[in-house]
């Protein structure tokens, strides 16, 4: 038997619709309760003037392993996970080989169990291979406990693919994660199409190449009753057609990444490579009708899209350098930068976003502080400035646009089962 009280801290639980300053209690590894418990714990952790939320939950992580071990490995990705204050992330099958069987998703999770950071949650292929021709082993995937379906960056560009994979993932009540692009429209395109882009003379990628898939993938779960979850949306036109689409009932839930949100396609004007991203960075109208998104609910989650990559890879020409950012270890201090200092969201609204609303589409029983559910528990300090440093990084990868950034607010402390994992 262990105990640990957290006392004094601002607890935050939106899945209770609870903001009060009070004391948690941990019971071995599950929560016993706010405010209840016993007056002495084997463990005291003092979170005054600090932030008390359930375990904070990133659902579009790339991990790379197996396959491209020397850009990230599970051991160095969720070490990076907890220094970002997250307890559980769902893993892209982005993998070589790719996640599309049942040994393949056990295999993750044995890995997470050896590395003893924090919960990972695979999610297995739509299509074998990410090829987009065939569905994977779905049920197989299942029962080795995938979570979810996607082929990651790759579209599922085939309609009916995707209608047959709404209809049988339904049964089973896991979600679609697609990427939602046209592949036609997006070929070879380096940044967002528009006035960088004719002036920096690099192909573009043009809004409508997401705001047509979404407008697909919408027809689809309208028509099969499935759930498809949009991946980090970039476009005014797609949070409209969601909003409309949620009205009406249908199963659709939509996310956006702190990058997306904090800075835009005039970052590219010095051609680095680290303000390469897929899908690009718009321009400032796409990001203020994001932020109303996440404002008026449209947007249900903010995800890191956590894509390491080796040193040497992202030191190519534009063009040919990989499209992606590292974003577990940053994407906190980028959501207060962006969203909290500016006052577009309280902090219940942003930590819904980070817990029980990922939870939620997941279909995990994490994102809460409710009594007997699982002792995942992030402190956070809201207040402490800091300089985000690459070389200082958990993970393995250095690509991120915001080294230099002067920020504010960090992960104190990480606390998966009950067990301190993180402390700063």
């Amino acid at each position: 038997m262990s105990t640990t009280l957290i006392r004094g801290g601002r607890i935050v639980d939106p899945s209770q619709n609870i903001d009060r300053v009070g004391n948690l209690f941990l019971r071995n590894d599950r929560i016993e309760g706010i405010d209840t418990g016993a007056a002495v714990a084997d463990h005291v952790i003092d979170a005054t003037g600090m932030i008390v939320c359930p375990g904070l939950i990133d659902l579009h992580v790339s991990l790379r392993e197996p396959g491209d071990e020397k850009d990230e490995t599970i051991e160095s990705g969720t070490a990076a996970a907890l220094a970002g204050g997250m307890t559980s992330v769902a893993c892209m099958p982005d993998t070589s080989p790719v996640v599309d069987n049942r040994a393949a998703a056990e295999f993750v999770q044995l890995q997470c169990a050896r590395a003893g950071h924090c919960n990972v949650f695979p999610l297995g292929a739509v299509t074998k291979n990410h090829d987009g021709q065939e569905l994977a082993e779905i049920g197989q995937l299942v029962e080795g406990g995938a979570v979810g379906f996607t082929d990651a960056k790759n579209p599922v560009a085939n309609a009916e693919i995707m209608r047959r994979a709404l209809e049988y993932t339904r049964m089973f009540g896991r979600p679609i994660f697609n990427h939602p692009q046209v592949p036609e429209l997006a070929a070879k395109g380096i940044m967002h199409e528009g006035y960088y882009s004719m002036q920096l003379g690099l192909r573009g990628i043009p809004a409508g190449a997401e705001v047509i898939m979404v407008a697909r993938d919408i027809a689809l779960a309208e028509m099969t009753g499935g759930h498809v979850h949009l991946m980090t949306l970039s476009t005014a036109g797609a949070v409209e057609q969601i909003r409309r689409a949620k009205a009406k009932g249908i199963r659709v839930t939509g996310e956006v990444t702190p990058h997306h949100l904090a800075l835009t396609d005039a970052a590219l004007q010095n051609y680095d490579t680290n303000f390469k991203v897929d899908p690009p960075l718009r321009t400032k109208d796409h990001i203020d009708a994001l932020i109303e998104g996440l404002r008026d609910g449209t947007i249900d989650v903010i995800s890191s899209d956590h894509q390491p990559f080796a040193e040497e890879k992202k030191q190519n020409e534009l063009d040919s350098a990989p499209a992606g950012v590292v974003g577990l270890e940053t994407l906190l201090p980028i959501c207060i930068k962006t969203l909290i200092e500016t006052g577009h969201l309280t902090w219940s609204k942003l930590i819904a976003k980070l817990t029980i609303n990922p939870a939620t589409i997941l279909g995990i029983q994490k994102g809460t502080l409710k009594s007997g559910h699982d002792a995942d528990v992030t402190i956070i300090d809201p207040v402490t400035a800091w300089r985000i440093d690459p070389s200082k990084f958990k993970s393995k990868g250095r690509n991120t646009p915001f080294a230099g950034w002067e920020v504010k607010g960090r992960a104190h402390t990480v606390i998966v089962a009950g067990k301190v994992r993180h402390h700063v």
